[in-house]
Formats: C-alpha cells, sequence, structure tokens
C-alpha cells in the first residue's frame, strides 16, 4: 500500500535530516559563512550534477539520491540564511542550527500540504528528470532575483522558490527511494 505525501516527505526528510545532522558533528556550522548567493550556486552545482548523471555515466561515485538529498539541505540552508543573513563565522550551535533546520523544514512541510490539497498527488505523474528540470527552472528564477537585488515585480520571492526547490527534491527522494522511477 502507497503511502500518503506527508508520510513520504516525512520518511525523505529524515533521510536529509540525518545526514545534516552528522555533517554538523563534522563540520559545525560552517555553512553559516556562506551568501545567499553562493547558496544558490552551490544548488546549482547539485542540480546540474543530477541533470549530468541522468543524461550519462558518472566518473565521480556519487549518486542522484545522495545530491537531491545535498539540494534539500541546501535548500534549508538557504531559508536559514534569508532569514539570519551570513556571518563571518560558524555563529550557531548544533543545537540552534538543528532548530532552524527543523522549522524552515516544517515551512516547506506546510506548503506540501497546501499544494497537495490544490494540486492533488499529480507528482507521482511525473518523472524523475522533469524534477531536476523544474529545480535548475527555479534557481534560474532565483539568479535573476539576486541580480534585481531582491525584487520583484508580481513574482514570488527567494524564499518562495527555495520552498519549491526542496519539495521538488523531496519528490526526486521518495520516488528513487521507493523505486517508482530509477
Amino acid at each position: 500500500m502507497q503511502k500518503d505525501t506527508l508520510s513520504q516527505f516525512d520518511d525523505a526528510l529524515a533521510l536529509c535530516r540525518n545526514i545534516f545532522e552528522k555533517k554538523l558533528r563534522d563540520y559545525g556550522a560552517s555553512w553559516r559563512i556562506l551568501r545567499p548567493r553562493s547558496v544558490t550556486d552551490q544548488l546549482y552545482i547539485k542540480a546540474k550534477r543530477i541533470r549530468t548523471l541522468e543524461e550519462g555515466e558518472a566518473m565521480v561515485d556519487e549518486g542522484i539520491l545522495g545530491e537531491f538529498m545535498a539540494i534539500v539541505n541546501y535548500g534549508l540552508i538557504g531559508l536559514i540564511q534569508l532569514e539570519r543573513g551570513y556571518a563571518d563565522e560558524a555563529d550557531m550551535s548544533a543545537d540552534e542550527a538543528m532548530e532552524s533546520y527543523d522549522i524552515r523544514a516544517a515551512e516547506a512541510r506546510s506548503l506540501m500540504a497546501a499544494k497537495t490539497h490544490d494540486y492533488g498527488d499529480a507528482w507521482r505523474g511525473m518523472r524523475v528528470n522533469s524534477y531536476t528540470d523544474f529545480i535548475l527552472t527555479k534557481l534560474q528564477r532565483v539568479k535573476e532575483i539576486e541580480g534585481n537585488s531582491g525584487r520583484t515585480l508580481v513574482s514570488e520571492g527567494i524564499d518562495s522558490n527555495y520552498l519549491d526547490i526542496i519539495n521538488y527534491a523531496v519528490f526526486g527522494i521518495v520516488k528513487l527511494t521507493e523505486g517508482e522511477d530509477k
């Protein structure tokens, strides 16, 4: 029996959170020095890597699943950085970083719930490579907004795009971990 979308979101996020927490122990909150544009570029690198893997063979033995998990984590880092601004050093304890992570993850989950209500489970009929393309499109939009000093006329802001990126990456994780689209 297939789980519901929010349960699958929770399972996928638990995988990402576990990695984030372990890396936090290894490196501390070193990501606090990243300016928002650098987070966007890191997300772009991860999404381009997925596209490369989808189109051919890898020379480095790392898979698409790990890259989608990194996109979720960097997306959440991006939301934290937008809220708090960047720092000159790691200025958050592991507990503070995890608390901020969980708050932003709950925000992404809430958006997922609202969109699931409105769109149903349309994402299930999509292919994983479409999530990659949508993530890359959202990143291009973020770069444009960043180029306009964060101002938009009628469009959603950077934070909304990061939330969508996180949720598309979660869809990819769900499909890949459940064997729906390898």
